[in-house]
């Protein structure tokens, strides 16, 4: 049996929020629809109080923007890219082309081709969130994809210069200095300044996140998202103030932040509880956090390591950091999560920002049914065929026939009719008017 020592005291999803988010969502996507970029400029100018010449930055600005990062800071973000771009290379190498000969003549394959266009949304408005522009962009480079438009808003006024670095180095091929709805509604449809994009990837808020799902299927889409969470599974041998700090490190992305805590020992579970009391009133993103952990936080003492395994499945969460004596047992004891961060010297943060796996992930039970993204979100998986080999096509034709005649297809089955006839001499009953004899 489990023990609660804490529960979330806000559980589900306010459907009457979600209700006026969508509202607000489609009235924004409608309007750029009808009118374009002057509906963008007036949401921009609403939302943003932003409302320049232009909202694509020029290469001499960006050139300027980037001269104006400090060095040191460049250095990071080009090690950053380098780890994401690494780790996406591998990940491409590991998807096979092939062509197979399934039965003599027979040839079947299989190709990847780049999405040609995508629209990478890199957040912001409070603060610089430069790790976005690696995930979204250079995974998308890596992939193959030939131009990517890239969007970020200001930050109260400004622009945001290492968000604007990050976009350049990751190989943006279009920089606007645009957010929200605004961004992802003028990126999909077009507009006239901005050609349409087959696919919209990266995070955002919740009307960034819904203006995606009412987007999609006119355009593709990364993942569903929704606010950022943490499960920690941890035994006696954790650290109960690193697990803590852990705790809190994504509690700080907004005030609905799930951060749970599943553990075998009751001893942690209490002195974790001790040092987020009093590690949060001097964190400086307390705003955030404090909310999130009151509201969402739980700390579950459960009596095994399976039960805990099972437990965390059931999560399904976006981050699973496992910070016990065998972390790698997850593994195989695991199969709902999108990211897995296995014992005490790596963290959720390192995902986040620098270790090169990418931090677009599923959340609100995603986990169930999909990863995050990855280079091969950026890739159509198509098929092809050829049939060489006249004797192989006249036997699929005469399976062909009878296959479909069973489901009442007449037409596919004359499809196949004609090549057992043409290249096998099989005769066709419905010869009636003499259009199959002029097919031999």
């Amino acid at each position: 049996m489990s023990e609660a020592l804490k529960n979330a005291v806000a559980t589900g999803i306010d459907r009457r929020g979600q209700t006026e988010v969508t509202d607000r969502v489609t009235a924004i996507i409608d309007d750029i629809r009808e009118r374009g970029d002057a509906a963008v400029r007036e949401w921009s100018q609403r939302f943003d109080s932003w409302s320049p010449p232009a909202f694509r930055l020029s290469p001499e600005r960006i050139e300027e923007i980037v001269s104006e990062v400090p060095r040191q800071v460049l250095e990071d973000i080009e090690f950053v890219q380098d780890q994401v771009r690494t780790f996406a290379r591998h990940q491409l190498n590991s998807m096979a082309e092939f062509e197979v000969e399934t039965l003599p003549g027979v040839r079947l394959g299989q190709k990847h081709i780049p999405v040609e266009r995508v629209g990478a949304y890199v957040p912001g408005g409070r603060y610089p969130l430069t790790a976005s522009a690696h995930m979204t962009i250079v995974t998308a480079k890596v992939a193959g994809v030939e131009r990517v438009v890239a969007c970020t808003p200001p930050i109260r006024g400004e622009v945001p210069a290492a968000t604007v670095a990050a976009m350049h180095l990751a190989g943006a091929d279009e920089i606007h200095l645009l957010g929200g709805v605004q961004a992802v509604a003028a990126m999909a449809v077009g507009t006239e300044s901005m050609q349409s994009v087959d696919l919209l990837a990266g995070p955002g808020n919740a009307y960034v996140a819904e203006a995606k799902r009412l987007l999609f299927g006119e355009v593709g889409i990364d993942l569903f998202a929704g606010p950022t969470e943490i499960l920690v599974i941890a035994d006696e041998t954790a650290d109960s103030f690193v697990v803590a700090v852990d705790l809190l490190s994504q509690a700080e992305h907004g005030p609905d932040s799930p951060a749970v805590l599943i553990t075998t020992s009751r001893r942690l579970g209490i002195e974790v509880l001790e040092h987020i009391d009093r590690l949060l009133p001097g964190m400086p993103t307390r705003d955030f956090a404090e909310p999130a952990w009151r509201d969402h936080g739980e700390v579950l003492v459960v009596e095994s390591m399976d039960e805990a395994f099972t437990v965390a499945d059931g999560y399904a969460s976006e981050h699973v950091e496992v910070l016990t004596a065998d972390p790698r047992q997850a593994l195989t004891r695991m199969r709902n999560y999108g990211g897995l961060f296995l014992g005490e010297g790596t963290c959720v943060s390192y995902g986040d920002k620098v270790i090169g796996t990418n931090h677009v992930l599923p959340t609100r039970g995603a986990a169930r049914y999909t990863g995050g993204l990855w280079v091969g979100k950026y890739l159509k998986t198509v098929t092809y065929s050829e049939v060489v080999d006249p004797e192989a096509s006249a036997r699929l034709g005469e399976v062909c026939g009878r296959a479909a005649r069973v489901e009442l297809f007449e037409g596919h089955a004359r499809s196949g009719d004609v090549r057992a006839a043409k290249f096998a001499g099989a005769p066709l009953a419905w010869n009636e008017t003499g259009a199959a004899e002029a097919a031999r």
